[in-house]
């Protein structure tokens, strides 16, 4: 690395790191039980006003707390900085998660979604050259493919044993090329949101979405179980505010592949999962998994010879724009960032 990272902030990488690869898993095993619950498009609109109502609360206490510290007024971004985010949270959330969603109301298993949805670091390695401009090096490549065979050991045996000739695992692939262009959109564009207002942005565009199609098909009431709620509300904590913050927070901080190399711990936490709470097996192939899976983060994240400069980091407050360097309010800048 061209700048040295204090231990701090190593660990806090770490710790932010083993969230993501938590939070994100939950959503799988989430999904699975609330899917049992309620048609996919119930469960996503109402997990989708879950979310926007604890985003306009944390608007409203920032607010408060601004007014009471006599800060600057929290402000929206401006709309050109909004726009393109549109387009990016469709594909990063609606475009993702549907799919996911439908695919495990229909029948695929966790494992096998997980399984198809690790696929994504190759396929961002691939394209980083053509697309960024950025060089995947040989030991990063060597990390990636063992981190394949890892997540194939896992799921193989549960992929053949509930593998049939059925449109629903055509879904995964789809949700694995929206978040591998809402990844590339995001790398590529130079408006820069807060992660608070990035979430904000693209929940608010997700809710749109699947509000309509779930007014199309008569799937907007929910039901009236205790089993429902509880797990909308897990499912809008964790996998949704949580997982894609941390997502977009690491993604500005250890550059696009090592953070697409934290996907293949997302199958075998899930595998482990599965064995825990659905009382799947736990094999020595999970164990393999883990360990491939453990190994290949080591060598995608290890820092090379001439590692490039990590991506500019979004300066400024929640819904603020980002203001001109001022060097004497760096102080107050940093404890109105939200990480």
């Amino acid at each position: 690395m061209s700048k040295q990272i204090g231990i701090p902030q190593r660990l806090l990488l770490v710790g932010a790191s083993a969230a993501f690869v938590l939070t994100w898993s939950s959503g799988f095993i989430i999904a699975k039980v609330g899917t049992d619950t309620a048609p996919a498009l119930t469960v996503l609109v109402w997990r989708y006003l879950v979310v926007a109502a604890i985003l306009l609360i944390g608007m409203l206490a920032l607010r408060l707390r601004d007014r009471r510290l006599r800060a600057g007024s929290v402000v929206f971004p401006a709309w050109r900085d909004i726009r393109p985010h549109l387009t990016i949270g469709l594909f990063a959330q609606f475009g993702y998660i549907l799919p996911i969603y439908l695919a495990v109301g229909a029948g695929v298993s966790a494992g096998t979604t997980a399984l198809i949805d690790a696929i994504q670091p190759l396929v961002v390695a691939t394209l980083v050259g053509p697309l960024l401009g950025l060089r995947v090096r040989a030991v990063q490549w060597l990390g990636l493919v063992l981190g394949a065979v890892g997540v194939v050991l896992i799921v193989a045996a549960d992929a053949s044993a509930s593998m049939s000739p059925t449109p629903a695992y055509l879904l995964p692939l789809v949700s694995l090329a929206s978040l591998v262009t809402a990844t590339f959109l995001e790398r590529r564009t130079a408006a820069r949101l807060s992660v608070f207002a990035t979430l904000a942005t693209h929940a608010g565009i997700t809710l749109v979405g699947v509000t309509l199609l779930a007014a199309l098909t008569g799937s907007l009431t929910p039901p009236a179980t205790a089993g429902f709620w509880v797990s909308t509300l897990l499912i809008a904590v964790f996998p949704t505010l949580i997982a894609y913050a941390l997502y977009w927070y690491l993604l500005r901080r250890l550059g696009i592949t090592a953070l697409n190399a934290l996907l293949y711990l997302v199958a075998p936490t899930t595998a482990v999962a599965g064995s825990i709470l659905f009382g799947d097996p736990f094999t020595p192939a999970t164990l393999a998994g883990l360990v491939l899976g453990a190994g290949a983060i080591a060598l995608v994240v290890a820092p090379g010879r001439s590692a490039p400069r990590p991506a500019p980091e979004c300066k400024g407050g929640v819904f603020r724009e980002t203001p001109p360097a001022q060097p004497e309010n760096t102080a107050s800048r940093e404890k109105l960032r939200l990480n």
